[in-house]
């Protein structure tokens, strides 16, 4: 593994830029049309993937999933969730502390690439500059309302465009590297 941690996000977006409606609710992307049963390359991306940092809004929608979906360690942010249910003790680590504290743990233990997931923990890697790369899928509809992907900043963060994917049903696939000078 390469000694240079990167962070990750991959998330989908209405094109009016909302990932939830202002409930939470993710109902319009579950329910989008998909007539080939694609994943969009979700299951690739998981294969680089050594760790997923989400938070605990996240981590209560995927607890709401049939089956639990990573087969890689789960860090949730919280600062109020104490415990897991047992059954996922081995597969979902609490965390109460500072994000570049996380990351230097991560490091340690030799994790490279790391999936960051939810809207405000999205946010928080962004107003440290933790983001190495942004993958987002923009689901064509337009919510007019919810939680956006990106709130205020107070700075400015360039990124390259690597590549864009175009889907049958009209989905499409963007990466982005952080441009470091």
């Amino acid at each position: 593994m390469s000694e240079q941690m990167s962070n990750i996000v991959y998330i989908a977006t209405s094109l009016d830029g909302f990932i939830a409606r202002r409930d939470g609710s993710i109902d319009w992307l579950m329910n989008y049309p998909n007539p080939e049963n694609s994943d969009f390359g979700f299951s690739v991306f998981l294969e680089i993937i050594d760790a997923i940092v989400m938070g605990r809004k996240t981590f209560e929608v995927v607890l709401g999933f049939d089956t639990w979906p990573y087969s890689k360690p789960v860090f949730v942010l919280t600062q109020t969730l104490k415990t897991v249910h047992a059954s996922l003790a081995s597969k979902v680590t609490l965390f109460h502390g500072d994000l570049r504290e996380l990351l230097q743990q991560l490091k340690a233990k030799t994790i490279s690439n790391v999936y960051v997931d939810g809207g405000q923990t999205i946010h928080s890697f962004l107003k440290q500059d933790l983001i190495d790369e942004l993958i987002i899928s923009r689901i064509p509809i337009i919510l007019g309302s919810g939680i956006p992907l990106f709130e205020s900043m107070d700075a400015e963060y360039r990124f390259n465009h690597v590549s864009t994917d175009v889907f049958s049903n009209g989905i499409t696939k963007t990466r982005y590297l952080r441009a470091r000078d």
